[in-house]
């Protein structure tokens, strides 16, 4: 298999794919109802088949991945069980020796690394509320405190505190943050400039959720787990830990949906083809090993079944299929002009300038200021004493930093802003009632652990 840290790019039909496919799963990621589509990157033995960013989403911009943070966790504990740091059959008690009598129940003495890493601490339900309720501000110690339903290793929860407990095992053996551990040895051979991680309260990387990266990094990580472990010759993960975090650990058929009830590897799920990271609102991680193929899209998708539907609807019957220039040269021009639509509506009334909003009971935002200059309308934010601000665009998406903004004027009178918070998957609607001065806020998709003015790459 080729290796490298930068893809090459080629076309569809020289990797053997027929961009027409290509082009169906993009027609059906933007038409399909509770999909919403930020990038996408498709490889074939190890080369970009096709890639796109729907603006005002762009390639060089990071994107909270959620619960593929996971993936990246794993990786870190895979790292550290290669150079002998953490054994996979030890407790996880035994890296806190310090908890050691607090933690009488004898299921919780039993949970291992394997069982963490395959959600299968024994508990039959996600236990983050009750670990933060025994221990508000030791994660760790409130899941340990926390009793196993039944046995380590017998049943499939999804459960945060697993992996938030791999990533403090991994912090302690190294002495150093997950992300300084990373980079040397995961991040740098693979060519990953730009990473970083949501911390909570106590300084430490969330582990489940928080990671922000590109969608080339996500790529990369499933390339490196279809090598097997390998990247340009050199070996970071060892070939049977690939295997078992490849494979199922522990069966999960009662989840509801096809693609979720196929089995639980280590923080990896196996599909009905191959195997995936993937977290919140369609950030996806695919790895599909009879078709050398690795797919990586971010999105703000409610439908995430509908994401996978339409990957084996559409691609997976054009790998392999014959495809010509003609349908290349389509595929590009289409994945060249991708973008998500700006607020449709009339222009922004003349009086939407230097006006300070009330927002209405409940908001989400403590204040909405617009202001108006020679280049147009800006907005400025507020919320929990801290402002940021953004151009507005008018039929299209204006940006800085991390943020874009449209809007436009409705038919009742009131002006629609859409806020998109470009380094996440979230979008926030502001509705402007002039002649009341009040502003209504609205989430399209409401953030996991993060307020407005959170949404955005933590700072290294």
């Amino acid at each position: 298999m080729t290796t490298t840290k930068t893809f090459p790019r080629t076309t569809p039909s020289a990797l053997d794919i027929d961009a027409g496919g290509v082009r169906a799963f993009v027609d059906a990621l933007e038409s399909t109802p509770g999909v919403e589509p930020h990038s996408l990157m498709l490889l074939r033995h190890g080369q970009v088949a096709a890639e796109g960013w729907w603006q005002p989403y762009a390639a060089d911009r990071v994107h909270l991945l959620y619960s593929l943070s996971k993936s990246f966790t794993a990786a870190a504990v895979g790292i550290a069980v290669r150079e002998g740091l953490i054994d996979l059959d030890a407790t996880a008690l035994s890296y806190f020796p310090e908890l050691d009598v607090e933690i009488t129940d004898e299921r919780s003495r039993r949970i291992r690394v394997r069982h963490l890493l395959a959600m299968a601490s024994g508990h039959r339900e996600e236990a983050l509320d009750r670990a933060r309720a025994a221990d508000p501000s030791n994660l760790v110690r409130g899941f340990l405190l926390t009793p196993p339903d039944e046995e380590p290793g017998t049943v499939f929860a999804y459960n945060q505190p697993c992996t938030y407990t791999l990533g403090a095992i991994v912090r302690r053996v190294s002495g150093g943050s997950l992300v300084d551990y990373l980079r040397p040895r995961l991040l740098d051979p693979l060519g990953v400039d730009d990473l970083a991680w949501r911390r909570d309260e106590t300084g430490a990387e969330l582990g489940f959720s928080g990671c922000y990266t590109t969608t080339d990094a996500v790529a990369k990580l499933g390339q490196l787990y279809l090598q097997r472990g390998v990247w340009e010759g050199e070996r970071i993960l060892d070939e049977d830990w690939v295997a078992a975090a490849t494979t199922t650990q522990v069966e999960n058929p009662a989840e509801e949906n096809p693609d979720w009830s196929q089995g639980y590897g280590f923080q990896f799920w196996m599909a009905r083809h191959g195997f995936r990271g993937d977290g919140a609102y369609g950030q996806f991680c695919v790895v599909l090993p009879e078709h050398d193929v690795v797919l990586a899209i971010t999105g703000q998708s409610l439908d995430m079944q509908a994401v996978l539907d339409a990957a084996w609807q559409h691609l997976l019957p054009a790998v392999d299929r014959p495809s010509d220039t003609g349908a290349d040269t389509a595929l590009e021009a289409r994945l060249a002009s991708l973008g998500l639509p700006p607020v449709p509506g009339g222009r922004l009334p003349e009086r939407l300038a230097d006006v300070e909003l009330r927002s209405r009971p409940d908001a989400i935002l403590d204040a909405v200021t617009f202001t108006r200059d020679a280049d147009g309308v800006r907005v400025t934010i507020t919320d929990d004493g801290r402002s940021d601000s953004v151009p507005i665009g008018e039929g299209e998406w204006a940006i800085e930093g991390a943020l874009a903004a449209s809007a436009a004027t409705q038919s009742d009178g009131t002006v629609l802003v859409a806020l998109r918070f470009v380094e996440t998957p979230h979008l926030l609607h502001l509705r402007v009632d002039l002649d009341a001065g009040t502003v209504g806020t609205k989430w399209k998709t409401e953030p996991l652990h993060d307020g407005p003015l959170t949404l955005r790459r933590p700072a290294a």
